[in-house]
């Protein structure tokens, strides 16, 4: 898998900063800039060619990272992957609601960047094709085509097989709602969790119990697996 030719690093600690820009230093990936507060991006961001946004959730200044992912994404169509050293459900929320393509959580290894960037942005690429090739899947479209069986539309929170409802378990719905507004892109376990079960603490395998049950009863819902990071609905 590839890397994004051009990536913005928002993180108000130095010494992290310099970390990340030694891990791209050692790939095929110009780190155009690096930030340490919302204002000072906000005035540049229109003169950087940007592939990428790596954004921290904390960092200087009265806006952070989540609002300052919210005010780019308005302009500019650009992946946001989150740096976060907090997983509480209230954060992970609020960055759900952006459809960011990944998460990275402090502390982290030159390899937990690569792997999750390099996921990141194929499932940016497989999404933009997807949207040049089928306009109605776009996220400013209620109706969501996941594949020629299914639909889902977002407004009533309903995925359909053949025109028909499914129904679903509340826990089944969840698992489907999240995977949808993240359509091509990898949910982490964390984030499932925290989001179907809103911080009750439940048995390492109640995801994968949950995930089988779907598997169970709608075999060629595309829902794939990736080995120790997560799952993604991916639409080819």
């Amino acid at each position: 898998m590839t890397l994004p030719k051009h990536i913005v690093i928002v993180e108000d600690e130095a010494i992290t900063q310099r970390f990340l820009q030694d891990i791209f230093a050692q790939h095929d990936t110009n780190v155009v800039g690096c930030f340490d507060n919302a204002a000072e991006l906000l005035t540049e961001i229109k003169d950087l060619e940007c592939d990428m946004i790596l954004m921290d959730i904390n960092i200087k200044g009265p806006m952070d990272g989540i609002q300052l992912a919210r005010k780019i994404l308005e302009k500019y169509a650009v992946p946001i992957v989150f740096i976060t050293a907090h997983n509480d459900d209230e954060t992970v929320e609020e960055t759900l609601e952006l459809s960011p393509y990944g998460f990275i959580c402090k502390p982290f290894t030159s390899k937990d960047v690569i792997v999750t960037i390099q996921i990141a942005y194929k499932q940016y690429q497989s999404h933009k094709n997807m949207e040049s090739n089928n306009p109605a899947t776009g996220d400013n479209h209620d109706t969501v085509a996941i594949s020629k069986a299914y639909t889902y539309t977002k407004k009533h929170s309903q995925l359909y097989r053949q025109g028909k409802p499914v129904d679903l378990t509340k826990n089944q719905h969840l698992l489907v709602k999240v995977l949808v507004h993240h359509i091509n892109q990898t949910v982490s376990y964390d984030t499932l969790v925290s989001f179907i079960w809103e911080g009750t603490e439940v048995a390492d395998s109640a995801l994968r119990t949950l995930v089988y049950s779907v598997r169970k009863l709608l075999p060629d819902l595309p829902i794939v697996s990736h080995s120790k990071i997560g799952y993604a609905l991916e639409v080819v």
